[in-house]
Parts: C-alpha cells; sequence; structure tokens
C-alpha cells in the first residue's frame, strides 16, 4: 500500500496490540550512539523515521509523535543499549532511520544498530516500510492507516 507523506505528516499504522508511525527525514543526519562509537547517518529526503510501541491508542499515538519530533526537530540522538541492558524491556518505543524497516517481534528492543530492523508487537511482526517519493510503501499490513499533521 502506498502512503502519500508531506513533510509536515505523520503517518500512524495501528494494530491490535502495538503501533507504528513514521515521518519523512527530509534529508537530515542523525547521531546513532552506541557504548563503543558514535555514528553519523546521513538521510535521504525520502528516508523514514519510524517508531515502534507496545501500546495502542490516543496516549502510543501522542508518544511516538513526541519521540519522532524529538529526533527529527531536535537533533536527539539515537540511543542503541547492548544485548542483556536492563533497560531494554522498559523502553515504550524504539526507533529506526533509513530507507527500508523491517518490523519483528523476535529482536530485543533497542538493542539494533543496524537501522534496518525494528522491534514490534507480535501483531505487527513481518511489516515492511519502505521510502517511496513522497511517501512510503507498507508491505504485509492490512490495518488502518492515520496520517495527520505533524508539525
Amino acid at each position: 500500500m502506498n502512503i502519500p507523506l508531506e513533510d509536515d505528516e505523520i503517518a500512524y499504522l495501528s494494530g491490535r496490540t502495538g503501533t507504528l508511525a513514521f515521518v519523512r527525514t527530509l534529508g537530515r543526519f542523525f547521531y546513532l550512539e552506541t557504548e563503543a562509537e558514535e555514528v553519523v547517518i546521513f538521510t535521504d529526503d525520502d528516508d523514514l523515521l519510524v517508531a515502534s510501541t507496545f501500546d495502542v491508542g490516543e496516549k502510543a499515538r501522542r508518544g511516538l509523535r513526541c519521540t519522532l519530533f524529538l529526533i527529527r526537530e531536535m537533533n536527539s540522538p539515537l540511543i542503541v543499549l547492548r544485548k542483556g541492558h536492563p533497560a531494554s524491556p522498559r523502553l515504550k518505543t524504539v526507533v529506526s532511520v533509513g530507507d527500508k524497516t523491517r518490523v519483528s517481534c523476535d529482536v530485543q528492543a533497542g538493542t539494533h544498530p543496524e537501522q534496518d530492523v525494528l522491534c514490534g508487537t507480535s501483531d505487527l511482526d513481518g511489516v515492511l516500510v519502505l521510502s517511496a517519493p513522497g511517501g512510503a510503501e507498507v508491505k504485509n499490513f492490512a490495518g488502518v492507516v492515520v496520517t495527520e499533521k505533524f508539525l
């Protein structure tokens, strides 16, 4: 499914137990912080920031919007935890950036420096979000999509 997305819009994919949201990166760069290094990720205009939460409803959408705003508009870094980190189960949202994001329920939240996999709930497992000119291409998702003003 194609989802048109303006520079100032956010899209939400709602499952039964989790929600995804994404915005265009607008060609900005992002900092990825691990225990060992800092990596700068350069993006193209149509690349996407994709966030996942293990909740649904208005509170989940507000949390995702806030997370994406902090990263895209305020340059907050993406933090990668080591596998087994005690904070991982307490993360409320996780984020990836790039031209492709695959959602998996088989990864530990916040522990993947590879920016093409994102932890999500089982009902969103296998969803693929691809950047496309002026929006996104979403595969393996048949649920509700909502877009609204982001800024």
